[in-house]
């Protein structure tokens, strides 16, 4: 091109469009909250994961963008039959956020593919667990504990792809419509009497068992002192029995007759 035609205002505007698309088509801006994964023809090259200006190469580098922050999958309501025979309607949703961006994209592509893999793991695994619990379970403070086990599993499967299960949380967990509330109410009530019952048992048998060690003590402990004085024995016996048959509640005396001679009484005549 000769000196001429470089002068030409219309071939130099030419020009610095064709330089700006060019730098517009390699420069990227790669923001705080989000990290680029730069391919060529659907083979990895490297990762900008620094907030700031990057250059690719136009038509043979693609970007593929990963988010940084904690992402939501939502569970489809789904209807989980308990070990108490009820059918709930249960919603339920998971966060996660994506630790490895090489492995998601290797193993998964992209952010969409994860999110719908992961709402198949979560309403299987809640499946599997809340078939395992009663209705009754999801009111109690049990919960949280079911919540950790369905993080746990879930969390084994999200690793695969790169990622990492924050928080499982059910938002509702709800009879069906029409469903007899009061029979279902009425089926945890009785199960509750049952359980109450059972403990009132167990612990009437442990107070009897309980009850019969003392006695027993009580016995060898009344035959050890009878064996060291048998006297000493015989008078404490008679004491309590005398406190128990002259006793009166309200503080007036009993009248008996008995003979001076009477066995009852010789602890009074000085008999041996």
């Amino acid at each position: 091109m000769n000196r001429a035609a470089l002068k030409n205002p219309l071939v130099l505007a030419v020009m610095a469009l064709i330089a700006f698309a060019i730098v517009s088509m390699s420069a990227y801006i790669v923001p705080e909250t989000r990290q680029a994964i730069i391919t060529s023809y659907g083979e990895y090259r490297r990762t900008a994961s620094t907030a700031g200006l990057h250059f690719k190469i136009p038509f043979i580098e693609q970007i593929n963008w990963v988010d940084k922050r904690i992402l939501r999958v939502e569970m489809e309501p789904q209807e989980v039959l308990s070990t108490d025979q009820l059918r709930l309607q249960v919603d339920a949703f998971a966060r996660f956020k994506i630790t490895d961006p090489l492995k998601m994209y290797r193993t998964i592509r992209s952010e969409e593919k994860l999110t719908t893999q992961l709402r198949a793991i979560l309403g299987s695994r809640l499946r599997n667990e809340l078939g395992k619990r009663t209705f009754a379970t999801l009111l109690s403070p049990e919960r949280g504990q079911i919540m950790d086990n369905i993080q746990d599993t879930l969390n084994q499967e999200a690793r695969k792809y790169g990622a990492e299960i924050v928080d499982v949380r059910i938002k509702r967990a709800d009879l069906p419509q029409g469903t007899p509330l009061e029979s279902a109410f009425e089926r945890m009530r009785t199960a509750r009497q049952q359980e109450a019952v059972s403990i009132q048992a167990e612990g009437q048998k442990e107070a009897q068992i309980i009850r019969a060690d003392a006695d027993a003590e009580a016995a060898q402990i009344y035959a050890a002192a009878y064996g060291k004085d048998p006297q000493f024995y015989d008078f404490y016996r008679a004491m309590q029995s005398y406190r128990t048959t002259f006793r009166t509640d309200n503080g007036q005396t009993t009248n008996m007759i008995l003979s001076p001679d009477s066995e009852y009484m010789r602890q009074f005549s000085g008999r041996d």
